[in-house]
């Protein structure tokens, strides 16, 4: 007994199981007009018809979205402002500025994270977490992201008119908050792995579907061992912001560890934009994952149309100093179970 004890205080352990069933209690959405031409365009909350959502610049529109989704969720759940307790949330821009901007506005108490485009799972998890604990009795997470406040950052402003490689993808206008809470029939957060960084050795800022692949399925792996399951299990195994050429390499990679999940698994990139149009490899951003799923998903998991969830946002953890220095990009994966 001594020896079984000790192996098990040594072993790594990654995933969390919440005994005291936190939920997701509601979730609000905002997406730009080129997303909401795809399915998403009839579960969000507000379709916009101008992407500067009536700002000045970009960064600010990114902001009043990320404001938006967050109050949408608060008020979808009938709740006010003052009965959240924490507020969790990143974004793309240096500094986290639209989340921390928006926690100014909104006043609830706030803990900034940055995960890139795996925020959303991050927030979940972390919510969840405190939730289950009993430190907060509900929690919001939540994140967003624009397409041109990202180019101007990571790639090249617009009115440069930059030609875009094949294998990029588009960063989704958009955000998305859910509410974490106890009680009610809200969508449960059964458990959640945490995700550890992976580096392949890629350095193309276009590719982020090849670069972030490998984290997603590292971390779907270790949840599978973790909890006993199998692909088979899950109505819906959903990667956040891979799209079609990252979506083929994860499946890939899972099924060299033994792990087919070419049945169920979608990307969120993949379904975000309209898939008649060339949209290049789709879909990435952490609004593509926030808005995918609190809209389209939630919406299935609370009707019971899926009752088994697995959502592994995923995560490019570069800035633009460590790309024009030659290095290559870590990425990360975190995933959360859901059962309606």
């Amino acid at each position: 007994m001594r020896l079984n004890i000790l192996g098990y205080m040594n072993e790594r352990r990654q995933t969390i199981f919440f005994e005291n069933e936190p939920q997701i209690i509601a979730g609000g959405t905002i997406a730009g007009p080129k997303e909401c031409t795809s399915i998403i365009g009839g579960y969000v909350d507000m379709a916009l018809t101008d992407d500067m959502f009536g700002e000045s610049t970009f960064e600010k529109a990114e902001c009043s979205m990320l404001s938006y989704a967050i109050d949408r969720a608060i008020e979808n759940g009938g709740l006010t402002r003052n009965d959240i307790d924490v507020m969790l949330s990143g974004d793309l821009l240096n500094q986290i500025i639209s989340a921390s901007f928006a926690a100014r506005k909104s006043g609830i108490p706030f803990l900034g994270l940055y995960s890139a485009c795996s925020t959303m799972s991050e927030g979940i998890m972390l919510g969840a977490a405190m939730v289950n604990a009993g430190y907060a009795r509900r929690a919001v997470a939540a994140t967003g992201s624009h397409f041109a406040s990202a180019e101007r950052q990571y790639r090249y402003p617009l009115e440069q008119g930059t030609t875009r490689p094949p294998q990029s993808q588009w960063t989704v206008t958009g955000a998305g908050a859910c509410v974490i809470g106890k009680g009610g029939d809200g969508v449960k957060i059964v458990n959640a792995t945490i995700g550890k960084v992976i580096d392949y050795g890629v350095t193309d800022v276009n590719n982020m579907g090849a670069a972030m692949a490998p984290a997603c399925a590292d971390t779907l792996i270790r949840h599978f061992k973790d909890t006993s399951t199998l692909p088979e299990d899950y109505d819906l195994i959903l990667s956040g912001d891979l799209g079609a050429l990252g979506s083929r390499l994860l499946k890939d990679l899972c099924e060299e560890k033994g792990y087919d999940i070419s049945v169920n698994h979608v990307d969120c990139g993949e379904i975000v934009y309209k898939v008649i149009e060339d949209e290049f490899q789709g879909g990435s951003g952490a609004g593509c994952s926030a808005v995918v799923f609190n809209s389209y998903i939630l919406s299935k998991l609370k009707d019971k149309l899926f009752k088994r969830v697995l959502f592994a946002a995923t995560g490019a953890l570069l800035s633009t100093t460590s790309s024009g220095q030659g290095e290559s990009i870590p990425c990360i994966s975190h995933a959360v179970e859901l059962r309606s």
